[in-house]
């Protein structure tokens, strides 16, 4: 049975545990999405599924060919219908995550970086460098109002963010330039009868709204290909080269780990198993097998030197 609005009394409740909690737009919608999904292996309303369906829920997922990232994300959403709304708590039990594969982030080299924003077209070359150098995600560059480029301070405000945080990151000369040379050729379409301070930096091609984090997303390989990378790129590689290119330049992990935002250290401890210039500055042991044998050789040389001068004398 539906309400007027199509919408299951089930999946009402479990939208209003969701705003109740303070569960951001994207977070309902991912849940709401992981419990279609369940619904529909089951064939029934998961008001009747059992602890059996659970289990075998599970094991399709991974027959299926979904990435550990995403059954983990599915069995989240799951688990917040059972455990939350359901009140299931024995359903919610049979529920474990599968530990993720650690991988190594995808950077840029500092002429790679270069390379791709010189080629960028217009657009993109500021959505990009503001990327690049302020280490934003793409979902924070898009949000950027006029109010948040602070010159005066040489920050750039970010608000509510991921995990709902506002944090400072720094606003560099270049980017500021960049900044100006934008608003000179940004549409102004839908500007009238909004305050200065409130409008989008990237206005999207609706009125009130920003580009979209899909929209740069083509932006970002469209300049990848002109920039002639082979690599295997996405958009967040600029934030990874941001952090390690810092770290590179021995700034402090936790100055990093405010400017990224994250709440925990080993989220940007990772950047130290990928810091290029630190571990190619580090001599191979290889290397020092070498020397004994030159040593040998110039002692060697020496004796041969010392023996001929005798002889001479």
């Amino acid at each position: 049975m539906t309400n007027s609005t199509g919408i299951s009394p089930l999946r009402q409740r479990m939208i209003d545990d969701m705003v109740a909690r303070g569960l951001v737009a994207q977070t309902q919608k991912g849940h709401i999405r992981a419990c279609k999904r369940f619904a529909a292996y089951l064939k029934r309303s998961p008001e009747q599924a059992t602890a059996d369906d659970v289990k075998l829920f599970q094991l399709h997922l991974m027959e299926s060919g979904l990435t550990i990232q995403n059954r983990n994300r599915t069995m989240t959403g799951v688990r917040f219908l059972l455990k939350v709304t359901m009140r299931r708590h024995e359903l919610a039990a049979e529920i474990f995550h599968i530990k993720e594969p650690t991988k190594i982030p995808q950077i840029l080299s500092a002429d790679e970086a270069k390379r791709l924003l010189t080629m960028a077209a217009p657009q993109p070359r500021v959505l990009l460098s503001i990327g690049y150098g302020a280490g934003l995600r793409v979902s924070e560059v898009v949000r950027l109002k006029v109010k948040h480029i602070d010159k005066d301070l040489g920050i750039i405000r970010v608000e509510q963010s991921k995990g709902r945080k506002d944090r400072h990151v720094m606003l560099s000369a270049e980017t500021y330039e960049l900044l100006k040379e934008w608003w000179k050729v940004r549409s102004n379409k839908y500007d009238l009868g909004v305050e200065a301070s409130e409008r989008w930096l990237f206005p999207g091609w609706r009125k009130g709204l920003h580009l979209t984090p899909r929209q740069v997303t083509r932006l970002f390989h469209e300049s990848v290909e002109a920039a002639g990378l082979k690599k295997k790129l996405t958009l967040h590689a600029l934030r990874h080269s941001f952090a390690t290119h810092l770290y590179d330049r021995g700034v402090d992990i936790r100055t990093i780990q405010a400017l990224l935002g994250h709440e925990k250290l080993e989220t940007t401890a990772r950047y130290t198993r990928v810091a290029t210039g630190l571990i190619t500055a580090v001599e191979s042991p290889l290397d020092q097998l070498s020397l004994p044998r030159s040593r040998s050789i110039k002692k060697a040389k020496r004796r041969k030197n010392n023996s001929t001068g005798r002889s001479s004398a």
